[in-house]
């Protein structure tokens, strides 16, 4: 089993922290409680993403009918995750989740959960290999049928732009018609001080997460249909009524293959 580094923080841990959750060590705190000195939005900004992301599933369920999902880079389980939005308002969903990070795989056990109606599966691959991805998802998923491909803040661990439109353009070209992109990242434009912390971190030898400008954004969309309002920053996108909706530094949408 591989060793996890408890003594270095670890992004997907500071994600979660961020986020309310357990699965976290004090050096993680410590990284967030640093950020976050410099930069207290970050945690609306990462609480944001996964409110965008459970809209989006509950839009994917109840507007467009699908079924299928495919959770590429996950992370850690927190509250609210692909599987529990999509089975609590259809039980008989069937869930993918991607990700070959090995602190990740050490709590997959966590996600495998699933109604009897349907199907929650784990795939170790990484994001780098698109149709292995696909390949494996087709041992849960009937990928003759819609489905959702689902990247929540984890195209920014691709530094190269052009890699990241690649990787989109490539999973999304082995599903079928009727299939949907839901997508959110971090952004620039939007906040300069979120931007200035990122930065400052990404230049601490840490895993590094690349913030885009939204047109970046927008064209992982190429070729797909936007439902409204479009690409926009993720709390103005379907909010809860009476949700605050402050445009925070982080964009999402979601399209649908013809």
């Amino acid at each position: 089993m591989t060793q996890i580094d408890t003594s270095v923080p670890h992004s997907a841990r500071i994600w979660n922290y961020w986020l309310g959750g357990k699965d976290n060590y004090p050096v993680d705190e410590a990284a967030g409680d640093a950020y976050t000195a410099v930069f207290p939005g970050i945690v609306t900004i990462a609480r944001s993403s996964r409110a965008f992301l459970g809209r989006s599933i509950r839009y994917l369920v109840q507007e467009a009918g699908v079924r299928q999902f495919l959770d590429v880079g996950t992370g850690l389980p927190t509250v609210d995750n692909t599987h529990e939005v999509a089975q609590r308002l259809a039980p008989e969903a069937r869930i993918v989740y991607v990700d070959n990070d090995p602190l990740v795989l050490a709590h997959a056990r966590a996600l495998l959960t699933s109604t009897p109606e349907g199907a929650t599966a784990y795939e170790p691959v990484s994001l780098f290999e698109p149709e292995q991805i696909i390949e494996a998802a087709g041992k849960t998923l009937d990928l003759t049928r819609p489905t959702a491909l689902i990247l929540s803040g984890i195209l920014g661990h691709v530094a190269d732009y052009e890699q990241a439109r690649d990787l989109v353009r490539r999973l999304m070209a082995q599903l079928p018609s009727g299939s949907h992109l839901s997508l959110n990242e971090g952004s620039r434009g939007t906040d300069p001080a979120y931007e200035q912390a990122q930065d400052a971190y990404n230049e601490t030898g840490a895993v590094p997460y690349f913030l885009r400008p939204v047109e970046q954004i927008e064209a992982f969309f190429e070729g797909l249909e936007l439902a409204e309002p479009g690409v926009v920053s993720v709390p103005l996108w379907h909010p809860e009524p009476g949700a605050p909706a402050e445009p925070i530094g982080q964009h999402g949408g979601l399209g649908r293959k013809s």
